[in-house]
């Protein structure tokens, strides 16, 4: 039960870091969404130890383990441009299709990276 609390209590900070993020971003100026710029802040500041690892870990383990709920809503809401995927949908499932194998090869040289870094600093 400790577990469950202490995890849903770091989503909900991590929600309203996400949150406050997003009201601040237009502030910026800046033409990236919030939450790419929420990501690279909370990562300089678990980077830096302002955030400290066990803090986060647990909510966003989870959120990490249940990420494919957060598509549904999109995928459904793709139902809506019927129109437009009849006319170009060749063009959206090649963009699709080179963006996913770019995220992959992305996150697996960079989690590569990671455990070579890691494996330095332990020995």
């Amino acid at each position: 039960m400790k577990k469950l609390s202490l995890g849903l209590l770091q989503v909900a900070g991590l929600t309203l870091f996400s949150m406050l993020v997003n009201v601040l971003t237009p502030f910026l100026h800046i033409p990236i969404p919030g939450s790419i710029i929420g990501m690279i802040l909370l990562f300089l500041l678990l980077e830096s130890g302002v955030i400290r690892l066990n803090w986060v870990e647990a909510g966003a383990s989870w959120l990490l383990a249940e990420l494919l709920l957060f598509f549904i809503p999109s995928a459904i809401g793709v139902m809506k441009y019927s129109k437009l995927l009849e006319s170009n949908g060749l063009q959206v499932l090649a963009v699709v299709i080179v963006g996913t194998f770019a995220v992959m090869a992305s996150s697996g040289l960079l989690t590569g990276a990671i455990s070579k870094a890691k494996e330095r600093r332990e020995s």
